[in-house]
């Protein structure tokens, strides 16, 4: 059976009876080459064990079966085991797990069942629920790779530059953890039935440590959050609706002055370092 068969696939969904649900977000490929690059772009081999989330009939779950020492798959619609018992049968390196993946724990899930090994992510995510995992994923912090298709805007949001109109908290949350990098873009035609809009293969490669030292991780992110909870106000009035109880405005002025900032500027306009420059400065001062 080709799983990316359009013709194989409606035949194995008629044999099981299954609908597609809507509020499920699922989107089954039928391109045969997007399976084979996530797996290699990811740079799978033998020494990974590799987590998949939501893997639908298993297109992609059987190519990375071929790469990777154990793939564990988890799989929220119980509707789907009795398919995915039938595709990877052939597979013996595979487990599917029914769960939700934002209900796991994660990283003590993947270490226990694929114990000894490499970790990775591999995933056609749906578009619903795109944020809440990746932070989950990012936060398992075991992983060293998180490869996911996702809805175009989505990857773009994760990659923005400063100044842009994608560019958010949460691109700052990503790039503050890993480097994150669009691989390729997915046609709706690719998928039945078909998304409304364009997916794109993004490849997140977590770090070490933050780009730039961080003294206090909870006050950089507060900072980041009041910078974009008001995207058309100034870093300062941002800032000072966030912190004013502790800071008077000429001090928040100063405090972004000291940065080497405008105090006109935008907390769009900053990058990872120049939040966490205004974050140091706020942190010398008890808030």
């Amino acid at each position: 059976m080709d799983l990316t068969n359009e013709r194989d696939i409606e035949r194995l969904l008629k044999k099981h009876g299954f609908r597609f649900l809507k509020s499920m977000g699922q989107n089954f490929l039928i391109d045969g080459s997007v399976p084979e690059r996530i797996a290699s772009e990811a740079g799978i081999d033998g020494t990974f064990g590799v987590l998949e989330v939501g893997p639908g009939i298993g297109a992609l779950t059987g190519v990375l079966s071929r790469y990777a020492a154990k793939v564990l798959s988890v799989e929220l619609d119980q509707r789907l085991l009795p398919l995915l018992g039938d595709t990877m049968a052939e597979f013996p390196n595979v487990r599917i797990l029914r769960g939700d993946i934002l209900k796991l724990d994660i990283g003590k899930t993947v270490t226990s069942e694929m114990p000894g090994l490499r970790y990775a992510v591999c995933a056609n995510l749906p578009f619903n629920i795109t944020t809440p995992v990746l932070t989950a994923l990012i936060e398992a912090k075991i992983f060293e790779t998180i490869t996911v298709m996702v809805q175009r805007e989505a990857a773009l949001r994760c990659c923005a530059a400063p100044g842009t109109a994608d560019y958010g908290a949460f691109t700052v949350y990503v790039k503050y953890h890993a480097e994150p990098e669009i691989l390729f873009d997915i046609p709706p035609a690719s998928f039945i039935p078909q998304p409304k809009v364009t997916s794109s293969a993004i490849m997140l490669k977590l770090r070490a440590s933050p780009p730039v030292e961080i003294e206090n991780k909870a006050l950089f992110f507060r900072v980041v959050r009041a910078s974009f909870a008001q995207r058309r106000k100034t870093l300062v009035n941002s800032l000072e609706a966030a912190f004013g109880g502790g800071f008077s405005k000429e001090e928040l002025r100063q405090i972004v002055t000291d940065c080497g900032l405008d105090v006109m500027t935008r907390g769009e306009a900053l990058d990872i370092s120049g939040f966490a420059a205004v974050a140091r400065r706020l942190g010398e001062k008890p808030v």
